[in-house]
């Protein structure tokens, strides 16, 4: 790593993960093997902050703790690059057991213990509400390959549509870097404020 630290991927240690190296490393790693619209990757740091977003959204009663379990569901992405889901299943349990062990280790090094079923469901809801929002908004997908693919996801309202939507631009590294660090460390400071706030119609 480039803080210095040495990183053993089959037993990774608490101590060896620090937050600079994987806001460096995920700001680098581009979602949908780098296939999408605009001048700049969309990374999984971005994704990472619309999947955090979303999911305080989904659930506002939920505080700091949860919502960096939401920031953080794709840190082991940081060493081990984002596979596409495809290949995942191809690939069998290998790649998922050094990722299930890297994630253990980063919710350790910052104080999260294992996510309770409730929070494990609140992060698959918002990462697949993201994925059709990118695959729509960036890869090409129609709405209806979309819903098919992940599900019909809820209507945004007019204020989340914009919130959406400066989120789903894709940014030079160097700003998705610095905006995921800032996040995490005003979830680690306890700060309460939503990233994006109220973006889904009421039914």
């Amino acid at each position: 790593m480039l803080s210095g630290r040495r990183l053993d991927l089959l037993d990774p240690s608490p101590l060896d993960v620090e937050i600079t190296d994987i806001a460096h490393g995920l700001a680098r790693v581009a979602r949908w093997n780098g296939q999408t619209a605009g001048p700049h990757v969309f990374s999984v740091a971005q994704h990472s902050l619309l999947v955090e977003a979303l999911g305080a959204a989904l659930d506002p009663r939920i505080g700091p703790p949860e919502r960096l379990e939401l920031l953080l569901h794709d840190a082991p992405e940081y060493v081990i690059g984002d596979i596409i889901s495809p290949l995942k299943a191809a690939i069998g349990d290998a790649y998922r057991t050094v990722e299930r062990r890297l994630l253990a280790a980063i919710r350790r090094r910052f104080g999260l213990g294992p996510p309770s079923p409730a929070l494990t469901r609140l992060v698959k809801r918002a990462d697949r509400i993201a994925a059709a929002l990118e695959a729509t908004r960036l890869a090409g997908f129609s709405q209806s390959e979309a819903d098919q693919i992940f599900g019909r996801s809820p209507a945004l309202s007019d204020a989340g549509q914009a919130g959406i939507e400066s989120l789903l631009a894709g940014w030079p590294t160097a700003e998705a870097q610095a905006r995921y660090l800032a996040r995490f460390e005003a979830l680690q400071r306890g700060d309460e404020s939503p990233s994006m706030a109220g973006p889904f119609r009421q039914p």
